[in-house]
């Protein structure tokens, strides 16, 4: 028999192998590079330069060959270069979900709980009596046997309905979701990286919502001098380009795809970092980088405004702290009736996270 087999303890593996290890590294790398694997394995190699990833056991060559057999890696067969896999692509969304979820559990900002009792299928510490028409599940026996024996005793028990006791649960509806993001070119400027953490909070979603919440639906608008959807698979390649901030064309987007919706709970985030800019009018780009023109303000305003009539609530997150924004922000929130929240991009997450939650428990009587 082999035995017993003693290493030494390392602190920052965390029970994780290294290859586990060096994988977590590689898949946040990705997301910073759209996806490029070559570029990340550079990059890899000069924090194993710096940090000593590798030791004379296991080096980066190593690393690559377990990338590939683990399916995380393959060649293209195209042009031969090495693309991630579907595998890696879910490891993407599930490691951004971990680390907003963590980040989640340290904030208190964006509840907006509003529980109320009725049947639904999470249970509440609430108790009530009976009423005609409750199910057999919703019954408390542990609760109702004590007031049996409290009203009746013990030697001639018997329960009767003014005995029972019934567990309030809270009802978890079905949302239909549309998650704007803003892809202009601002949102590298200045020397700050806004749409890799716009990237994670959306891979982050979309893996929350087909695991743990797979009746809802997401839809991925993405906005510039156009809009376009993208599919949840293409999160981690997604690019900022030469565009201008065309909200208008977003948000008209955004309502097409959720007219199309069944669920009667509709609902749009929209995540940008400035002031609309652009606006098409028939073949043509009306442009404005240098103020907030109201010839595009107004006609976000009305959109919001018509989303109000749908009963669309549409929640901005605005990752720019320019006060210049703000009245122009707070007017279009006002006019659909939604929330609006000026998130620090290390705080995106848990606001966004925070009030997706607090809007998946509604009203039943």
């Amino acid at each position: 028999m082999l035995g017993h087999r003693f290493t030494n303890f390392d602190p920052r593996a965390n029970g994780k192998t290294r290859f586990e290890q060096m994988l977590d590294i590689f898949l946040q790398l990705l997301t910073y590079t759209s996806g490029d694997v070559a570029e990340a394995l550079q990059w890899m190699n000069e924090l194993d330069r710096q940090y000593q990833l590798t030791d004379q056991d296991y080096g980066m060559g190593d690393f690559i060959d377990d990338l590939r057999q683990n399916g995380y890696i393959k060649e293209n067969d195209n042009d031969g270069q090495i693309v991630i896999t579907p595998k890696s692509e879910q490891g993407i969304r599930k490691r951004s979900l971990e680390e907003i979820f963590g980040k989640l559990k340290k904030t208190t900002q964006g509840d907006h709980n509003t529980f109320k009792p009725g049947g639904g299928d999470e249970a509440s510490p609430d108790l009530r009596p009976y009423r005609f028409g409750d199910m057999l599940e919703q019954i408390d026996f542990t609760e109702s046997i004590r007031n049996a024996q409290i009203n009746h005793g013990v030697d001639s028990f018997r329960m009767q309905e003014d005995d029972l006791q019934i567990r309030e649960t809270d009802f978890k509806t079905q949302t239909s979701t549309v998650l704007m993001i803003d892809i202009s070119h601002s949102m590298i400027l200045y020397g700050e990286d806004r749409i890799t953490p716009a990237k994670k909070v959306a891979m982050a979603l979309s893996e929350l919502i087909t695991t743990r919440y797979p009746k809802d639906t997401l839809d991925i608008v993405v906005f510039g001098n156009d809009a376009w959807p993208v599919e949840i698979k293409d999160l981690p390649y997604l690019q900022v380009g030469p565009y201008h901030t065309n909200t208008v064309a977003g948000l008209e987007l955004a309502m097409d795809i959720l007219r199309r919706r069944k669920n009667a709970n509709k609902q749009i985030f929209m995540i940008t970092d400035g002031k609309p800019t652009c606006l098409k009018i028939g073949g043509r780009y009306y442009k404005n980088s240098f103020g907030l023109d109201r010839k595009i303000t107004n006609r976000c305003i009305n959109l919001a405004a018509q989303c109000k009539k749908l009963k669309i609530p549409i929640t901005t997150f605005m990752i720019a702290s320019d006060p210049y924004l703000q009245s122009f922000v707070t007017e279009f929130t006002e006019m659909n009736h939604g929330k609006a929240f000026f998130a620090t991009l290390d705080k995106l997450g848990a606001f966004l996270f925070k009030d997706f939650e607090s809007g998946k428990r509604k009203t039943l009587y």
